[in-house]
């Protein structure tokens, strides 16, 4: 089998972290313990001390990092998140100039844009005239008009400037550009994938963009299930107005099982105005806050609990969902975004939102239902950690990735160098970047 070489970018790239730090480390990393597949990756260089510190002396099978940032003296941008995403969109195309350069050096197969993965700001890699992969990316979430009407006032203009970012970002014709000439553009939810399609890319695959290694789902799955008792849910976030908590709490109080615990993990704006209303609507003795815990002592707390809840109105990931299945814990959320692709039938309760008021009735009900049905909860706890093993390994998904490849490097065998056909506006864009 002929080697296959993959250049990849992934601006965010980290072991042992989460969201997309971790969603950049783990996708380059299992690509590349793939037999025959090599892959070269463009970061940051302040990700290199942790990269080079997990890959130790060990570089069989282990991805070519090169190492890429903006000239210094724009690095000011920056400082905090002002001008991050600039910073990031010039970061892109300096990154793409370096991957011409090493594509005239190693001839590579194929091109992945990993992160960030976020659909509305393109990638500029489909210039090297190579199959191009796109994601998985998100951000295309979205969820119905009525629940504004529980929003603050500076809750919805959070959710005006990011309703005007996506539109803004959709206009850009290099998002056009990136979605047309993608060989593959892969959703992390079936909202983005919509919207992927909307903007011209033509083969469109689901693939989320959580996961866990095997090895962790195993640790994960180990856990015992609570003994029988008091029910207790859980969540676990920042405390936003769009991770949906105070419909849990409301869904909670409207429950009114005996005894039963809310524990909520995290911290954040939103964390004062739940505490009030847990004790408006009676039930702050049985919901617990318990701030920013240490990734231990979450797991601590999912194998104490029965349930997860997660009620998030636009969330592309989901790593808590994640981890609450592989401990064997059924999940509460609702249809929408990353979690409505990881919870099905088996596994938990995935409500279609309508309205505020609706959810609260739904996801009370599914509390009740679970509370009644303890063998149910048992069964769809062991589906729950199944599934992970089966469809959210980090493995899985690099399995999914590699197949993609060879199928679209196969279609195009004998094309290698590269294209001449890049658009003059990449090149007006080259020329203003020429130090970057």
């Amino acid at each position: 089998m002929r080697t296959l070489r993959v250049i990849a970018t992934a601006y965010a790239c980290e072991p042992n972290t989460g969201s997309e730090t971790g969603i950049g480390w783990n996708v380059v990393r299992e690509v590349a313990r793939h037999e025959g597949v090599d892959v070269t990756v463009i970061t940051r260089k302040n990700n290199r001390p942790e990269i080079e510190s997990a890959l130790g002396g060990d570089a069989d099978n282990a991805p070519t990092f090169v190492y890429y940032d903006l000239p210094s003296w724009a690095g000011w941008w920056k400082r905090g998140r002002r001008g991050l995403q600039l910073y990031y969109y010039l970061w892109q195309i300096g990154a793409a100039r370096l991957a011409r350069r090493l594509h005239g050096e190693r001839s590579f197969d194929c091109a992945q844009h990993v992160t960030f993965g976020r659909y509305w700001t393109p990638s500029f890699l489909p210039s090297l005239g190579i199959p191009f992969f796109w994601g998985p990316v998100g951000g295309g979430e979205t969820f119905p008009r009525p629940f504004w009407d529980t929003f603050s006032t500076r809750a919805r203009l959070y959710e005006i400037a990011r309703s005007v970012a996506r539109a803004v970002g959709e206009l850009d014709p290099f998002v056009r550009r990136t979605a047309r000439r993608s060989s593959r553009a892969f959703a992390a939810t079936r909202e983005t994938q919509q919207r992927l399609r909307r903007l011209g890319a033509q083969d469109v695959e689901l693939l989320g963009n959580a996961a866990l290694s095997r090895a962790e789902h195993t640790r994960l799955a180990a856990a015992d299930a609570p003994a029988d008792g008091p029910l207790r849910f859980v969540s676990a976030g920042r405390l936003l107005h769009w991770k949906g908590f105070d419909l849990a709490v409301r869904a909670f109080a409207a429950a009114d099982i005996p005894d039963a615990e809310y524990w909520i993990l995290g911290d954040g704006p939103h964390r004062a105005a739940l505490e009030r209303l847990a004790e408006d609507l009676g039930v702050q003795s049985r919901v617990r806050f318990f701030g920013s815990v240490a990734r231990d002592q979450v797991e601590q707390c999912l194998e104490a609990a029965h349930v997860m809840v997660h009620p998030s109105l636009h969330d592309s990931g989901g790593w808590a969902v994640i981890e609450a299945m592989a401990t064997g814990r059924p999940i509460i959320c609702l249809d929408l975004g990353g979690p409505a692709v990881m919870v099905d039938d088996q596994t938990g309760f995935s409500i279609v939102p309508t309205n505020a008021d609706d959810a609260v009735r739904s996801i009370a009900q599914a509390m009740h239902l679970l509370d009644s049905d303890r063998h149910r909860l048992a069964q769809m706890g062991a589906a729950a950690s199944r599934r992970v093993a089966e469809v959210f390994s980090w493995e899985a998904k690099a399995d999914q990735l590699v197949t993609a490849y060879r199928a679209a490097c196969g279609r195009q065998a004998g094309v290698r160098g590269a294209t001449n056909d890049t658009p003059s506006a990449i090149n007006e864009f080259a020329t203003m970047t020429t130090t970057l």
